[in-house]
């Protein structure tokens, strides 16, 4: 049975880590065509970083190690990705978990499985850029249980582990786009390193030209 109550890490302004509260909050309700996925497991990215200390926001002119250094929290309204960061809520952009619950109109196979989540999501169909992220602009994975549309989870079945799963949908999706963007061959290999993000190091066979095959990373 899901419980009422979980443990979350609630992020409750702009500011250092004095602005992060390990706290029990409500379960999240369902509403239609939502999961409950009890968190496996969940990324840190220097999303989670930038949202919290504003440095999103038009008025940072700084690096982010200026904006850390220097205590440049802004309380500003565009400090989040795409609009008003919803002080206080729970961040967490990538996340691996089980399907624990649904609501009406959700395929009930899905129950019980594994799955990823795809953190930016096309709330008006891909026809639209317009775009909302998971743990920016709504509720993450840095707690016990986070709700999200059926349409953005993907079960997964496969022998990495939880953890190896966490890092995919924000950072390992990053590279896969520039992959796609690139238009790497079939005999290409590539390296992608990263200066301070999530992901440090990535290295690709791309089965298809084009890229329309599996990545397999390692």
């Amino acid at each position: 049975m899901t419980p009422k109550m979980m443990k979350a890490v609630v992020t409750t302004g702009n500011g250092g880590y004095e602005r992060l509260e390990y706290k029990d909050v409500p379960v999240p309700e369902l509403q239609e065509g939502e999961v409950l996925l009890k968190v496996l497991a969940a990324g840190i990215n220097n999303t989670e970083i930038n949202t919290r200390l504003g440095w999103y926001s038009s008025s940072v002119t700084e690096s982010t190690n200026a904006t850390s250094d220097d205590g440049l929290t802004p309380e500003s309204s565009d400090g989040g990705w795409n609009k008003e960061t919803p002080f206080p809520f729970i961040q967490g952009t990538d996340c691996c978990g089980e399907v624990v619950g649904m609501a009406a109109g959700v395929d009930k196979t899905l129950k019980g499985k594994r799955v990823l989540v795809r953190a930016c999501m096309r709330e008006h169909g891909y026809d639209s850029l317009d775009n909302i992220w998971m743990g920016s602009d709504f509720d993450g994975a840095f707690a016990e249980y986070v709700k999200v549309p059926a349409s953005e989870v993907f079960p997964v079945d496969c022998d990495w582990s939880d953890a190896q799963l966490g890092t995919i949908p924000c950072a390992y999706g990053t590279s896969e786009n520039m992959l796609h963007r690139a238009k790497v061959k079939a005999t290409d290999v590539v390296l992608v390193t990263g200066a301070s993000g999530a992901l440090a190091r990535l290295r690709c066979s791309w089965p298809n030209a084009g890229g329309n095959g599996d990545c397999h990373c390692r």
